[in-house]
């Protein structure tokens, strides 16, 4: 089973982009964020005619998360976190897909820091970290899935010395990460590359995607029963070269079936 996480920066002014990636790549399970659209302009039907269910989270010109599935129906179990700080913003959506909890995130972006948007970065990363760990407990396979705006590591931008001030690399942000991944989360790309250069995002300005001055701030974290399925990762980087196309790329996995008890007679 492929799963896969892409910031869409806006979904119908993106749809061709969209629409041609998921044909090429057929992804069982997609999570979308920055739909940019208020519920009533997602575009269903444009996804089913390429065969994919949706749910979706929108909001008018900012935020919004989706998921798409070519697997099975979505049963919808959450829609924004438990006491989230701001409710009135579309950032969080969860779905039972085919035998895995899919959590679509879109973390706030933070800056100017310091200042109020970087307080509620650090307010909503908090209640996620609480979802997350009542997540665990619940046992089910689990995966986080989204635009997490963290750079965990300085092996994940380019040239980490200017990016000090930045809220995406703030050491409250990061530290915040690594309290998620001491959970018992899996970072899967990491998992997998553990020394590779990955990047994610590429910024229009400064010619960064020529360059390859990335930042790698989309994750798919893993709860433990399906860390151990975990099979493939990457980054579908010639995306981000196309056309009118979002300055992310998408992410994914892939998962081993799951290993059935066998019948004794």
């Amino acid at each position: 089973m492929k799963i896969a996480t892409y910031n869409v920066n806006g979904v119908n002014g993106r749809l061709p982009v969209l629409l041609r990636w998921l044909e090429e790549t057929r992804p069982d399970i997609v999570a979308l964020q920055e739909l940019k659209a208020p519920d009533e302009r997602f575009p269903a039907a444009a996804l089913a005619d390429q065969g994919y269910e949706a749910i979706w989270h929108g909001q008018k010109s900012w935020n919004g998360v989706a998921i798409l599935s070519r697997v099975g129906s979505i049963h919808e179990t959450r829609r924004g976190l438990p006491d989230d700080p701001d409710p009135s913003q579309s950032r969080y959506l969860e779905a039972a897909v085919n035998g895995v909890l899919v959590a679509a995130l879109y973390l706030p972006n933070g800056n100017p820091r310091p200042g109020p948007k970087f307080d509620y970065k650090l307010a909503w990363f908090d209640r996620l970290i609480d979802h997350a760990s009542a997540l665990l407990a619940s046992g089910a396979p689990v995966v986080l899935a989204g635009d997490f705006n963290v750079m965990p590591t300085d092996k994940d931008v380019y040239k980490p010395e200017r990016w000090q001030d930045d809220a995406l690399f703030a050491p409250e942000v990061r530290a915040r990460f690594a309290r998620l991944l001491a959970q018992g989360w899996t970072d899967s790309l990491r998992h997998l590359h553990p020394e590779d250069t990955i990047y994610t995002f590429w910024d229009y300005f400064r010619n960064a995607w020529a360059r390859n001055a990335g930042l790698r701030i989309d994750h798919l974290l893993l709860s433990p029963s399906l860390a151990g399925r975990l099979v493939g990762a990457g980054v579908d980087c010639d995306v981000r070269g196309w056309e009118k196309t979002s300055d992310h790329a998408p992410t994914w996995i892939e998962l081993d079936d799951p290993v059935r008890p066998r019948k004794v007679r």
